[in-house]
């Protein structure tokens, strides 16, 4: 069976993009691909009921992987877990918990396994990347954000962690490359990296809308009291507008899926974006899905509404919820959601899937892969 393991060089650089997308390249070439993700920092509950990390719960539902959850996401750790294995409280073999759970994809061609953050990520349970990594006999490949001097350092420095563990590093991908802005940053990013003796696997081009959050992750990463659900919570916004001036101005500045932020006091900008929402999508290309609204929805602070806004929100059948805290905060709140894929979000796991199989060859892939017995 092939192995590989999936690492980064920190938070949100795209290894879960990479894992979805990879997944659907290698069993696009008729291999049976199992996914595990030995440790997990995230858990969550799956549909069974099972707590598991909240990737392997993502990938057995996009790919109805037939391994137990217990497999998938043999390690996670949830809330005082560390503090109660510093204290030693946690007396079990958590690497031998893992070594039992990759016994089960045996009849697998070839196992996706997926790191969590950094190469030293893990090591205060005595389960880093690094170690994880050796344990399973998996070769690294690490995946960083787009740049040129800072992913270059970042891969280096990590990939000097994995060498200290002895696991080979069988090269890079680097995520959220604006390759439009910077034409040849790939045969660049290659140069850099060959210095160094790590191949470079690929570049990923940035896309805004894999970075942007559903209205629905608005709505709980905020705590955000909902006014109006709208059509679709699971609708992925455009982008995010702070509505401080006039109306007439804020309508020329909105485009394009529009979350707008602005105080529940502002009746002025709700109303005004409310109406105007409601004579856009009368229009036939809008109707026709051939155009996008302006405006998905509000996201209110500081000042509850009055039922009369309220209802302009509803005729227009727009999002909004309801933030008790000062324009900045709630700006602030949103910005700084952590951004992850849910099996809900159909369209952008489709686009994922379009955009790691343009971007990454199967057959360098699967060369980076190792045998191991």
């Amino acid at each position: 069976m092939r192995h590989l393991y999936l690492a980064a060089t920190g938070q949100n650089r795209g290894k879960t993009t990479t894992s979805l997308g990879l997944m659907d390249l290698f069993l696009g070439e008729g291999l049976r691909t199992g996914f595990m993700k030995p440790v997990g920092q995230r858990t969550i509950v799956d549909p069974d009921g099972v707590p598991a990390d909240e990737d392997a719960v993502l990938m057995k539902a996009v790919y109805a992987l037939r391994e137990p959850m217990a497999a998938m996401s043999p390690v996670h750790i949830p809330r005082g877990f560390t503090k109660a294995y510093i204290a030693g409280e946690v007396v079990e073999d958590l690497g031998a918990r893992i070594v039992d759970a990759h016994a089960t994809f045996g009849d697998r061609d070839l196992l996706l396994i997926e790191g969590t953050g950094h190469a030293g990520v893990g090591a205060v349970i005595g389960l880093s990347n690094a170690v994880v990594a050796r344990l399973l006999g998996a070769p690294a490949v690490i995946v960083s954000e787009g740049g040129v001097g800072r992913p270059i350092d970042e891969i280096v420095l990590n990939a000097s962690h994995f060498a200290a563990h002895g696991v080979a590093v069988a090269g890079a991908i680097v995520n959220k490359v604006n390759v439009d802005a910077q034409p040849g940053i790939g045969s660049i990013l290659e140069r850099g990296l060959a210095k160094h003796g790590i191949p470079l696997l690929g570049v990923i081009p940035y896309r805004p809308i894999l970075s942007n959050p559903s209205l629905a992750m608005i709505l709980e990463g905020t705590g955000a009291e909902l006014l109006n659900a709208g059509p679709d919570l699971d609708l992925v916004i455009g982008g995010i507008s702070v509505a401080a001036m006039e109306p007439h101005h804020v309508l020329q500045h909105v485009t394009g899926r529009r979350i707008v932020i602005v105080a529940g006091d502002r009746e002025d900008v709700i109303v005004a974006l409310s109406r105007a929402h409601r004579a856009e999508i009368r229009r036939p290309a809008v109707m026709r899905g051939e155009a996008e609204p302006a405006t998905v929805g509000f996201v209110l602070s500081g000042y509850r509404p009055r039922p009369a806004v309220v209802d302009e929100i509803r005729r227009a059948d727009l999002f909004a919820c309801f933030l008790d805290e000062d324009t900045y905060m709630v700006a602030s709140d949103v910005h700084d959601l952590l951004v992850k894929t849910h099996a809900s979000d159909r369209g952008k796991i489709e686009m994922i899937k379009a955009i790691v199989a343009a971007s990454l060859d199967a057959d360098r892939m699967l060369a980076a892969a190792a045998e191991v017995a």
